[in-house]
């Protein structure tokens, strides 16, 4: 079981003067969010905790640095995160409340303020745990998936950092600003980085650079593929699961480019080869299958490799195996 921190009572607690409060007769939406605190900043985004007056809840409200508000490619991609996380409405992803705009024009979303540890949090502390707990995780990140590529929507940045574990068991995929979807048709545009930039100029902050990150990223990811489709994500959850089985990715490299030539070119070593706990033949076999060079050599959906997870590779572990340590 995971150890979580006491939540705060002023952001958990029920309490009769909260609920039973006046509503104003004439609501002034500029008025409804206050006690605002930042929680994170990611490349170009701010989210912040902060009271919704109206329902007496903290949210989750997301916005544009400054420095980005004005970007029309960062606004739409803002606006289309909010949306497709309030279209796909499931166990494993997080509500969405409002979209809107502040005073100054500038859109915002608020969602379900989480509270919990990312599964990189989880994963430095891995000796702690059991693997099947650990493949719970990525299975519960497979429903979500399953769920969101039924309905044509591509998440793109699969990795343990938007991986969130709550304290009443929840497991949610976060950040859904990379998503791709798709036009009727099963045309699509072109995503704003791709006009903007070569492969050459991907960095690390990916501010106006190609879409991912380096050691979770597909190929057809990194050579910005035009006919990508839900393959990437399948191939980032098992670089997921591949880390979870030997504690590291199978892109190597000190370097970016060393990094994104490794996943173009290299063969992954075998988890069992690089750990000296016992990996299972079976979950093995998931993850290399997952890391394929070409999506047609992967699986053809998520539901086969969730198929797989829930099989009895359990009975190669003993009770005690804990999940594996490198060497």
């Amino acid at each position: 079981m995971l150890n979580f921190p006491e939540q705060p009572k002023s952001y958990s607690s029920v309490f009769l003067e909260e609920t039973d409060k006046p509503l104003p007769q004439k609501i002034d939406p500029r008025m409804r969010y206050a006690f605002f605190s930042t929680i994170a900043k990611g490349g170009k985004s701010l989210i912040k905790s902060c009271k919704d007056l109206h329902l007496s809840r903290f949210v989750c409200y997301k916005t544009l640095k400054p420095q980005f508000a004005s970007d029309e490619f960062e606004q739409q991609r803002l606006i289309r995160e909010a949306r497709v996380s309030a279209m796909l409405q499931h166990p494993n992803t997080a509500p969405t409340y409002e979209l809107g705009r502040d005073a100054r024009g500038n859109p915002y979303f608020t969602m379900k303020l989480l509270y919990g540890y990312t599964l990189r949090e989880i994963l430095d502390y891995r000796e702690r745990y059991d693997l099947t707990q650990f493949v719970e995780v990525v299975l519960q990140i497979g429903h979500a998936l399953e769920y969101a590529h039924t309905h044509g929507v591509a998440h793109r940045d699969i990795k343990p950092e938007n991986i969130l574990a709550g304290p009443y068991g929840e497991v949610l995929l976060m950040d859904w600003g990379l998503a791709k979807v798709w036009h009727p048709d099963g045309s699509s545009t072109p995503d704003a980085e791709g006009k903007r930039s070569k492969i050459a100029d991907l960095s690390l902050t990916f501010q106006g650079k190609v879409q991912g990150t380096p050691h979770y990223m597909s190929p057809e990811q990194i050579n910005q593929d035009p006919a990508i489709d839900h393959r990437t994500d399948i191939y980032s959850l098992g670089v997921v699961l591949y880390e979870i089985l030997c504690g590291e990715t199978p892109s190597k490299g000190e370097k970016l480019h060393h990094i994104i030539q490794s996943t173009l070119n290299d063969v992954p070593v075998p988890p069992s080869q690089l750990t000296t706990q016992r990996v299972p033949r079976v979950l093995e076999e998931v993850a290399l299958r997952c890391l394929q060079k070409q999506p047609a050599d992967c699986y053809a959906s998520i539901a086969e490799l969730l198929h797989l997870l829930q099989g009895n590779w359990r009975t190669e572990l003993s009770r005690t195996t804990k999940i594996p340590a490198t060497k």
